[in-house]
């Protein structure tokens, strides 16, 4: 699976911002996916999973009642609605497939999109 992750950019706290994550190469709905985010001189962090077929999601704390991830298999692509940022948010967001969700959180997801740089400004 090849994943491309777009949808970052530049935007003032308090504002909104959707991440897509598109899958390419094998069957999308097949894996669990997940967000992961790092910050510059941080350690990459865990953000949100999302099951196969959508029916279970989780969010790290600092995340949760803001972001919002989901996914759409018929058009292969995985999302994750980020409302109400923070300059805390501002970080390079990755998206990852994995064949189950425990290796989305343990960060051993066997697929990797490149990262896309989302900015937040106070």
């Amino acid at each position: 699976v090849q994943l491309q992750a777009s949808g970052g950019g530049l935007v003032q706290a308090g504002g909104s911002l959707r991440l897509s994550c598109t899958a390419s190469g094998r069957t999308f709905s097949g894996y669990a996916m997940g967000w992961f985010r790092q910050a510059p001189g941080k350690e990459r962090e865990f953000v949100a999973r999302i099951n196969w077929s959508g029916s279970f999601t989780d969010y790290v704390d600092s995340v949760k009642g803001r972001f919002t991830i989901s996914r759409d298999n018929a058009k292969n692509t995985g999302y994750l609605q980020m409302n109400s940022l923070k300059p805390s948010d501002t970080a390079v967001y990755y998206c990852a497939a994995a064949t189950n969700l425990q290796a989305v959180i343990d960060m051993r997801a066997q697929y990797w999109g490149q990262g896309t740089q989302v900015t937040v400004s106070s």
